[in-house]
């Protein structure tokens, strides 16, 4: 495992981050806490997780497992607020805070290490929203914040606002990014910087350096080798399946899978390790977000993670050329 920085962030930052969606859904409070410690032994200090994750299991079951294995001050906490409702998009101050409050409580501690809205309201001003995190900075109720699912050029904005008014902007961007494009939303209001499309958000990401905690650099699975062109037809009843079958089994998608193939072969690694190499090649401040489900995919991750690839391998990923030489 390797480290990097954020700041406001008081402890080192692990490059590849659990993401914890399964806790209290896919796996019951055992299994959870079986995963974690898993996880953490090796050397994984840094969970993600968010204010609609199983409910709330997801964080209830973190705060109880912090409490058992006495690790709070060792374990960088992420988690998120502000999701839309089916009724209407939640990013006010008094919705952040109702959340916040909420999260503090789940995870029995009484500061998030970092702190990131899970969607936006473009329609609201930046202004006030700033305010309201530093408020709760100030408090110390969160140490740094970001936001996951904001456009860069939102981003912009909200941090120009903070440098004029003398305040903390946001320290963390976290968007979907993989070697796969995304044809459409895998869930309503995310932000994909991925492809031809999100070529803009990565040059401001590269040269800003803001931290990026990329979620799905897997694209939801579509790298693990179970979605073909033929078989496309027997998905749809799980969640997560229906995703990949609508944002990534695309034609542009199976050749740059087909190509992560041959060069996992090269490497002696798989076409998933490929995929998240590719993600971590890439020349902005990258951690991963990954949801691993075993402590052996979790090693793969980090595996990965590690694997250096050219930029000439990494255009021919993308479909950019038709050759590595």
């Amino acid at each position: 495992m390797f480290y990097g920085e954020i700041v406001g962030v008081k402890k080192p930052v692990a490059r590849v981050i659990q993401g914890t969606t399964m806790l209290g859904s896919d796996l019951n409070e055992a299994e959870s806490f079986a995963l974690l410690d898993q996880v953490h032994e090796a050397g994984c200090n840094t969970l993600d997780t968010a204010h609609v994750y199983s409910g709330g299991n997801s964080e209830r079951i973190i705060g109880r497992w912090l409490q058992s294995r006495g690790l709070r001050e060792k374990m960088v906490i992420i988690t998120k607020g502000g999701a839309h409702s089916d009724d209407r998009r939640r990013m006010t101050p008094l919705d952040v805070a109702s959340d916040l409050t909420d999260s503090l409580a789940r995870l029995q501690t009484d500061y998030i290490d970092l702190y990131l809205l899970h969607r936006d309201d473009p329609d609201i001003s930046v202004e006030p929203i700033i305010d309201a995190l530093n408020e709760h900075l100030q408090a110390g109720r969160i140490h740094a914040f970001g936001a996951s699912n904001w456009t860069h050029e939102r981003m912009e904005t909200a941090n120009a606002y903070a440098q004029t008014n003398g305040l903390r902007s946001f320290a963390a961007s976290s968007p979907q990014y993989s070697l796969a494009e995304s044809y459409a939303e895998p869930w309503p209001l995310c932000v994909s910087i991925s492809g031809e499309a999100g070529t803009n958000a990565r040059t401001w990401y590269t040269r800003t350096q803001l931290p990026l905690l990329v979620w799905s650099p897997l694209a939801s699975g579509f790298f693990s080798g179970r979605f073909t062109r033929d078989n496309l037809h027997m998905f749809g009843e799980r969640e997560w399946d229906e995703v990949v079958v609508r944002t990534y089994a695309k034609e542009s998608n199976f050749q740059r899978l087909e190509r992560a193939g041959i060069l996992a072969k090269e490497k002696g690694v798989t076409p998933a390790q490929v995929a998240v190499a590719f993600a971590m090649s890439q020349p902005m401040n990258m951690f991963a977000v990954v949801g691993s489900h075993s402590v052996q995919k979790f090693k793969a991750n980090v595996e990965a993670a590690e694997i250096k690839l050219t930029q000439q391998e990494m255009d021919w990923l993308d479909l950019k050329v038709d050759t590595r030489l």
